[in-house]
């Protein structure tokens, strides 16, 4: 599934999320982030009591999965997770 992006006024929520995760916004939200990827296709895997803030997505369809800690009392994302998320979306031609 690849998706594409028309003209502002026809842009869906997702498009715009996607469109925002790509200008690389130093305030972007880690539920931003969960939005993005369950449109697109990816589960949050539950990895067990222990895992504490230990995140992982998986899409199905490609077994693909990302990984990553969820942020602690803020839940904006560092810049290396949105640079991760973004490459992770491109090496699978989601983006």
């Amino acid at each position: 599934m690849q998706l594409r992006f028309s003209c502002l006024s026809g842009m869906t929520k997702t498009d715009k999320l996607i469109d925002r995760l790509l200008n690389k916004p130093r305030d972007f939200s880690y539920p931003e982030m969960v939005n993005i990827l369950a449109r697109i296709g990816y589960i949050e895997i539950k990895t067990g009591k222990t895992s504490g803030s230990r995140r992982a997505f998986l899409r199905k369809e490609s077994k693909h999965i990302i990984r990553l800690h969820k942020p602690h009392t803020k839940q904006i994302l560092k810049m290396y997770q949105i640079e991760y998320i973004i490459n992770e979306l491109k090496k699978e031609k989601l983006l």
